[in-house]
């Protein structure tokens, strides 16, 4: 026979057990609250996919205060940072620290920001008639706007070139 083991608050546990009380005891509800869920139509057998699979590595004391300190240095924590080093290697994926992709959240908003005002613009030209003048200020204008387009796709292109630079091997 199976046995499971989980880890709950002592609030959690509490309130279980209080609901539990009417239902026959901690362990007869558990087991109906399994086979109800178990035999739902969406029941899967075998361990779900989801579940992340667990790594253990065992390094020495260097090792180990080296992982620490890079893994401080990019705001996560050393399991994170081993996890990360993995996916770039094996998916050649980035990883950012959180204050990163704070970063470049921003400039997709900056970046879709100019977008819809290059676009008011080249409808505006497109269905306007100007006269010399003001139609080369619009130009001007909608070249400006080019320009500070340009400068933002070259720094998200930066930052993530910086950060896959970041987690190729060091020699």
């Amino acid at each position: 026979m199976a046995n499971f083991q989980v880890r709950i608050s002592e609030s959690l546990a509490g309130r279980f057990d209080a609901w539990a009380a009417a239902q026959g005891g901690r362990s007869p509800a558990l087991r109906r609250l399994m086979e109800q869920a178990a035999s739902g139509p969406a029941a899967v057998t075998g361990r779900p996919a989801i579940r992340p699979m667990k790594l253990t590595v065992r390094l020495s004391a260097w090792d180990s205060r080296g992982l620490a300190t890079e893994a401080e240095a990019m705001g996560m924590t050393p399991n994170a940072w081993a996890a990360a080093v993995l996916r770039h290697r094996l998916q050649g994926r980035p990883t950012l620290r959180r204050d990163h992709e704070v970063e470049l959240i921003a400039l997709r908003a900056e970046v879709r920001r100019i977008g819809v005002n290059v676009n008011q613009i080249a409808r505006a030209l497109n269905t306007a008639v100007m006269e010399g003048a003001v139609l080369d200020l619009e130009l001007q204008y909608l070249d400006a706007l080019r320009m500070e387009l340009r400068a933002h796709i070259d720094a998200i292109g930066e930052a993530f070139a910086g950060n896959l630079a970041y987690w190729q091997a060091q020699p």
